[in-house]
């Protein structure tokens, strides 16, 4: 496989405007989660860009970013618009949709979906999932929860359903990340179709893949990722960024 790495971003964040280049540590967030992508070495990375202000800050540092329509729906939308720019013979078979408000994603986390699309010929899409971190995950509508059938080693398991719903029962309750690895024809099928029901229902845009009969499967990780979804996330990727320093 020939995977490239696409991380999507825009300006406009209801919670926390102008997020991707939010300063942590002096660098703006979408390059650390840039150098963070690189730094997995399975391929080329580069932002795709809703904005000129996030190009221009990436391209300052050294980093490669693609602007493309500010209108675009979706990440998904706006990676393969990245990535028919880039990548327009389809050198790249594999595209890994990294969310850009993880700036501390640790590279393993971005190659446990190749992987997976390497172990799983019939897998389309791929993803990873963490086990709940405590029983407040189970009732958080903002976390959301993947419903699979797990593999007999238990690090691994086929998608049937993610929800924001209440889980109940004695089995672990897997914790959803939004990293996904897409064989490059599967991400293409996905965009072309129309928002589902389910989806729509839900608010989770993998649904609609699920509904279009297309295979996911998820890895459980161990180092989930930072995410930064407003002011309180970002004053403690602050702090984290300077425990590191």
């Amino acid at each position: 496989m020939t995977p490239i790495i696409l991380i999507p971003a825009r300006m406009a964040a209801t919670r926390l405007p102008g997020k991707p280049l939010a300063d942590i540590g002096g660098v703006p967030m979408i390059v650390r989660v840039l150098r963070q992508a690189e730094a997995a070495g399975v391929g080329p990375a580069a932002v795709a860009a809703g904005d000129r202000e996030i190009v221009e800050a990436v391209e300052a540092l050294g980093g490669r970013a693609v602007l493309t329509d500010p209108d675009l729906p979706s990440g998904s939308d706006r990676i393969l618009s990245a990535l028919e720019t880039l990548d327009p013979e389809g050198r790249h078979d594999v595209v890994v949709n990294l969310q850009g408000d993880m700036p501390f994603v640790a590279p393993s986390v971005v190659r446990a979906g190749i992987d997976l699309l390497a172990a799983h010929p019939e897998c389309d899409i791929a993803t990873v999932v963490e086990r709940e971190a405590s029983p407040a995950v189970r009732t958080n509508p903002d976390m959301v929860k993947a419903v699979l059938a797990m593999a007999p080693d238990g690090r691994s398991g086929r998608a049937l359903y993610f929800t924001r719903s209440v889980l109940y029962g004695d089995a672990p309750v897997w914790h959803h990340h939004g990293v996904y690895a897409y064989r490059r024809e599967a991400l293409r099928r996905f965009t072309a179709a129309p928002p589902s029901p389910l989806e729509t229902r839900e608010k989770l845009e993998q649904l609609r893949a699920l509904e279009m009969g297309m295979t996911i499967w998820a890895a459980v990780i161990d180092e989930p990722p930072i995410s930064v979804d407003n002011p309180a996330d970002l004053e403690r990727a602050r702090a984290f960024a300077g425990g590191l320093t």
